[in-house]
């Protein structure tokens, strides 16, 4: 399913839903890591879950300077995205990967409306450019990791 983060009208709307999206992903990367067999591809996702984990706390921060609500826990998409991993988990690492991919479409969308959005403050966009050059990274990174697989 597609994400529509990135489309809001307002900054505040916009942090919000980065905010959960951000939050959803980490959920998504803990199941991850609990289903992968191979302990080497699960310290690389333990590094970008960290990764998740400092944008995260840095869309609080703007939350905080902007007035934006900064929900404290995930949403219905949560079920979603760990869904995917959890089912994926029956036919083995590389199909775990390639879920872990379709979730980071999701991010890289997110971030690359994020950074061209209207009402974005400086310190925001330089975040929003920040993470989306994050997300690819990942996704690549999934991308390469489940085709050798």
């Amino acid at each position: 399913m597609a994400t529509t983060v990135g489309t809001e009208d307002t900054i505040t709307q916009l942090v919000t839903n980065l905010i959960l999206l951000e939050r959803d992903a980490i959920a998504a990367y803990e199941a991850t890591i609990n289903r992968l067999s191979d302990a080497s591809l699960s310290q690389q996702v333990k590094a970008f879950r960290q990764d998740h984990m400092k944008h995260l706390e840095i869309l609080n921060e703007i939350a905080a300077e902007t007035g934006a609500e900064a929900p404290t826990e995930g949403d219905l998409k949560q079920m979603l995205t760990t869904g995917k991993v959890a089912l994926a988990g029956l036919m083995g690492d590389g199909a775990i990967l390639k879920a872990m991919r379709t979730n980071e479409d999701d991010t890289v969308a997110a971030y690359e409306r994020a950074s061209d959005h209207p009402s974005a403050i400086p310190k925001s966009l330089a975040f929003f450019q920040k993470a989306l050059a994050d997300e690819r990274r990942h996704r690549d990174w999934m991308e390469r990791t489940a085709d050798a697989l």
